[in-house]
């Protein structure tokens, strides 16, 4: 219970200091320059742009507020001291800079506002203020703040605290410290292996479950595209929050409710409520088909799921599929592919390798095979020694090879297949695998 009462004071906390910063903004928005006496007032437009995100933010407080929202966590405090490691990207409101944290604290990501992004490049050429365009593009990084604290899930970066500081600009004083992830690089994603691949996909899909269905309601990634998403440990999480939306367009007659796309279009149902129905789902799933599935998915995969993942591939690319299907169809997968269920029946081949349990071959550099785990030679995915043994035998370098402990995140082990038996040192957690006909006149 106390546990309980200290994360809704922290929340509240949380809730409170951004009210205070937007109450702020709100004072200085009609107000010229740095708020000063005597100082020329903002343009009109400029003036009506800030009021319109000081609305949406505060409704998304209001929605927010009840819930379970994050705590404070880190604040200003915490980043004194702090060194920087360089600017990890900048887009059109943002820059994010590496940083590691005093008293090894870690290493974190932080966001603020950029000062010649183009949306404030953009905003001074059309109204010749700059301060006021600092703080319209602050009300987006005070927005992500706000729904980072609120939103919680494996495949949304982790918010670690923010610093609203009222000295000054406050534009240039807010500051998100979130969890250090890598750049997303589709192209090295192409050479992984289809496991791997295939495990960025289903993260996808289940965060886009969460979004669907979040506390907030179902909320559409606006700029969808693979930018906004980077790699932490492996696993797929979006990172850039602010063009969310948790609002549906709205509409009298389903002709209002038409999705398009560049090369697509896609009619929709117009509510009794006045709602289109369900168009924040299907634009992020059709998103996540055209810019992740399509590239990721079919590529290498095991011939038998092939019949599974095109369904896959069909039922998005068409929207028959909403995220339910989606993710029950993603789920079927990995059972056929854990349970080794997808392998087709073929003749027994391991009766034609020796099995040396307690033994491995020295580590060299032997041929390579795609998609490997390792770049030095052969190092594949399997459900079983037998399966194993198939794989060598459509391989014609391959004469052995070796079972390790090594596991993948479905809990398969990994293999490592070699040309020729190589000399044999103890290892209690291997075994070897080699084709009798490989073996003969060689002493084991």
């Amino acid at each position: 219970m106390a546990a309980a009462g200290g994360t809704r004071r922290g929340a509240l906390l949380a809730l409170l200091s951004l009210l205070s910063l937007l109450a702020l903004l709100a004072l200085r928005a009609g107000q010229g320059g740095e708020g000063r006496a005597g100082s020329p007032r903002l343009p009109p437009g400029l003036l009506e742009e800030l009021r319109q995100r000081q609305r949406d933010l505060r409704r998304l407080a209001a929605a927010a507020e009840g819930g379970q929202a994050e705590g404070a966590g880190l604040g200003c405090g915490d980043l004194r001291g702090a060194t920087g490691g360089g600017v990890l990207g900048s887009g059109f409101t943002k820059v994010v800079q590496r940083a590691a944290l005093p008293g090894g604290g870690g290493a974190v990501a932080l966001k603020s506002v950029h000062g010649a992004g183009r949306e404030v490049r953009q905003c001074e050429q059309r109204y010749g203020a700059p301060a006021g365009c600092r703080r319209l593009a602050a009300y987006k990084l005070l927005k992500e703040v706000a729904l980072l604290q609120r939103l919680r899930h494996p495949g949304i970066v982790q918010l670690r605290g923010h610093c609203l500081d009222s000295g000054g600009d406050p534009g240039a004083g807010v500051t998100a410290v979130l969890e250090l992830g890598a750049p997303l690089e589709m192209i090295q994603l192409l050479q992984t292996p289809w496991e791997e691949r295939f495990k960025i996909c289903l993260g996808l899909v289940k965060l886009l479950f969460y979004l669907a269905h979040s506390p907030l309601g179902s909320i559409v990634l606006l700029d969808f595209q693979p930018r906004q998403f980077v790699m932490v440990d492996g696993n797929l999480k979006v990172t850039d929050m602010d063009d969310a939306s948790t609002e549906e367009l709205s509409c009298k007659e389903d002709n209002d409710c038409t999705l398009d796309f560049p090369a697509k279009s896609f009619p929709l149902k117009c509510s009794s409520a006045g709602k289109c129905e369900g168009i924040n789902e299907k634009k992020n799933l059709f998103n996540a088909y055209r810019y992740f599935f399509t590239y990721l998915l079919p590529h290498s995969a095991p011939p038998a799921l092939q019949p599974f993942l095109s369904d896959i591939l069909n039922a998005t690319g068409d929207l028959r599929y909403g995220i339910n299907e989606t993710v029950t169809a993603f789920e079927k997968v990995l059972h056929l592919y854990k349970s080794g269920l997808y392998l087709q029946k073929r003749p027994l081949l391991l009766k034609e390798y020796i099995a040396l349990k307690g033994f491995r071959t020295v580590e060299a550099e032997d041929y390579k095979c795609w998609p490997s785990y390792s770049h030095l030679g052969c190092l594949l995915s399997i459900h079983s020694p037998e399966e194993a043994a198939a794989i060598c035998n459509s391989q014609s370098q391959c004469q052995s090879f070796i079972l390790t402990q090594q596991r993948t995140w479905t809990g398969r082990p990994l293999a490592s297949f070699q040309s020729s038996p190589t000399d044999l040192i103890p290892d209690a957690n291997a075994v070897v695998y080699i084709k009798r006909s490989a073996s003969s006149g060689k002493r084991l």
